[in-house]
């Protein structure tokens, strides 16, 4: 195994000369200098400020490879010089010196004697660039000296800035004795993806003289077993909502519960900060176990079928977050948990004393909130009751691209068609149920004469839109239309071309869609063929009165341990 030493350093304990390889791009931070120092000036008091890693290599005595970090170490040494020329910094511990760049190390020692600053307070750069690099040194020391001349006081500024190096800016100092540093720079660097908080966690693991190469080899091995299964969709959006793409490396999820990181907590070193100290007093040995038994409670989460669909559901809906029901699991016995679990959902769908479920509409935003988590409920536990392991509710479908949306199982509204071409896609097909259903051969003259016209207007449209819609619904009254009756869930990308066509158009869409291997949520599916509706008032072409009903009671039928309520039509 490769000797690791991993520590917070505050800048200013920085000491020794860093030779910058050849295999590294030059220097090349811009607008990255004002944003630096910002983060630095603002930075309250009594509160540290952690860096991105700086990953060496020793080569000799204060003499190291600088394998990753040398954009933030420039800038530092760069700020550092500025504020030693205003006569506020301590001296300066360290050197740079890029290895292929002639002259890099001379120049950047005496920066602050060839760039001053006029009595007309302008930048004057007393010297021909050698090469790229010196180019971009002297833009940025000109941003560090533009910066310092906009704050009011900017000798005291300096002063707070190097107090604040002193004593409250820290970086990770990552240590390795890897012979090959271009290998570990091309890891480090593909993609430009830094050093994560769990590699960062890891490599505290592997630091020098804390356990031995067998422990350390067990828990490569099984850190990435845990890595792999996490890997695998199905379980990942199981326990999260957020993209795969927040979590590089996606252990860091079971760390982050560990350290009881909060989403909102902003810190981007929070959870390695956390292990940092917590290694400090625990066994390491002790901590890996904890890592662990995490990650195998999740996993018998996943693999119980209640647990997976309850939990999923509370986590999916927002209901509750994975950390706080990780805490309630510690606290209860499994049996225990199972019967909080319930309780949290029937929560979830808890209407106000002021409000029922057949009254709530589409149009009211917190009534879409409770019509949606309904119907959300509502398939997975339509899955879960079947008690089949080999079907289960799919999260990852739900997750993975964008949530779904709520779909009108019957629509009557022609908002978001604006173009010929969405005009005449909607007439082709709702003619085709027309002629299916035997409807109106005037109506149907007409639709066919207006796919013939170059120039159909909107007026037009809508006109054969109110005929068409009265042609193919059964009913006057549509009161109902924005109601829970008639709403269920479906992909956004596929609710985005269904969203204005009446039900038997729709239900023809969805067969095609069924056909093309494309999932519909199982409660859409059934609605769709006419599954809630009793065998002899079945009929295709519309969504009435008896179909509604036979919806709702079987939602009452599924949710009733859920439900304080019945839910009416």
């Amino acid at each position: 195994m490769n000797n690791i030493s991993l520590e917070l350093k505050y800048v200013g304990e920085i000491n020794g000369e860093f030779i910058i390889p050849a295999y590294q791009r030059g220097y090349r931070w811009d607008k990255e200098v004002e944003i630096l120092l910002n983060d630095i000036n603002t930075l309250e008091t009594g509160t540290n400020y952690c860096l991105q890693p700086v990953v060496v290599k020793k080569t000799g005595k204060d003499k190291y490879e600088l394998i990753d970090g040398q954009q933030r170490l420039t800038t530092i040494f760069l700020i550092y010089k500025y504020i030693e020329q205003l006569k506020e910094a301590d001296p300066l511990g360290f050197s740079i010196n890029y290895a292929i760049r002639d002259g890099s190390k001379k120049f950047l020692d005496e920066i602050n004697k060839v760039i001053r600053v006029d009595a007309d307070n302008n930048i004057i750069a007393d010297i021909v660039p050698l090469n790229i690099d010196i180019d971009f040194f002297i833009e940025a020391y000109k941003s560090i000296i533009t910066w310092f001349k906009k704050q009011p006081k900017e000798k005291s500024t300096a002063s707070k800035i190097n107090t604040k190096f002193n004593d409250h800016v820290k970086v990770i100092w990552y240590e390795t004795d890897e012979e090959d540093g271009e290998s570990l720079f091309t890891r480090l660097n593909v993609g430009r993806i830094p050093l994560t908080n769990a590699e960062l966690v890891k490599a505290l693991f592997f630091s020098r003289d804390v356990i031995d190469d067998k422990k350390q080899i067990e828990i490569a091995a099984v850190w990435d077993i845990i890595e792999k299964e996490l890997h695998d969709d199905s379980f990942w959006y199981f326990l999260t909502n957020e993209k795969n793409s927040a979590y590089p490396t996606r252990i860091e999820l079971i760390l982050n519960l560990m350290a009881e990181k909060d989403e909102s907590d902003k810190d981007e070193f929070f959870t390695f900060l956390y292990f940092n100290e917590e290694m400090k007093k625990t066994n390491k040995s002790e901590i890996w176990e904890n890592i662990e038994n995490y990650f195998y409670r999740l996993k018998e989460w996943y693999q119980d079928n209640d647990l997976y669909h309850k939990t999923g559901y509370l986590i999916a809906s927002g209901a509750k977050k994975l950390l706080e029901l990780i805490d309630e699991s510690k606290t209860k016995t499994k049996s225990g948990f199972k019967l909080n679990i319930d309780k949290y959902i029937a929560e979830s769908i808890k209407l106000k004393p002021d409000k029922k479920w057949e009254k709530l509409n589409y149009h009211n935003d917190a009534d879409k909130i409770f019509i949606y988590n309904l119907l959300l409920l509502f398939n997975a536990e339509t899955i879960r009751q079947k008690n089949d392991e080999t079907v289960r509710f799919p999260f990852v479908k739900h997750k993975k691209d964008k949530l779904w949306s709520l779909e009108h199982i019957h629509a009557q509204n022609s908002k978001g068609m604006e173009t010929r071409e969405q005009w005449l896609e909607w007439l082709v097909w709702h003619k085709k149920s027309l002629v299916n259903s035997g409807g109106n051969k005037e109506l149907i003259d007409d639709i066919s004469k207006a796919e013939k016209t170059s120039n159909l207007t909107k007026p037009e449209f809508l006109d054969l839109f109110d005929r068409i819609i009265s042609g193919l619904s059964k009913e006057d009254d549509i009161d109902y239309i924005d109601k829970l009756s008639n709403l269920a869930l479906l992909g956004q990308t596929e609710n985005s071309t269904l969203s204005n066509w009446t039900f038997d158009v729709k239900r023809i869409k969805f067969l095609e869609m069924d056909k093309d291997g494309r999932y519909i949520p199982v409660c859409t599916r059934q609605v769709f063929l006419k599954y809630y509706t009793p065998l002899e008032s079945a009929q295709l072409l519309s969504w009435d009165e008896e179909d509604r009903a036979g919806y709702i009671k079987e939602m009452n039928k599924v949710l009733e341990n859920y439900l304080t309520e019945e839910i009416k039509i």
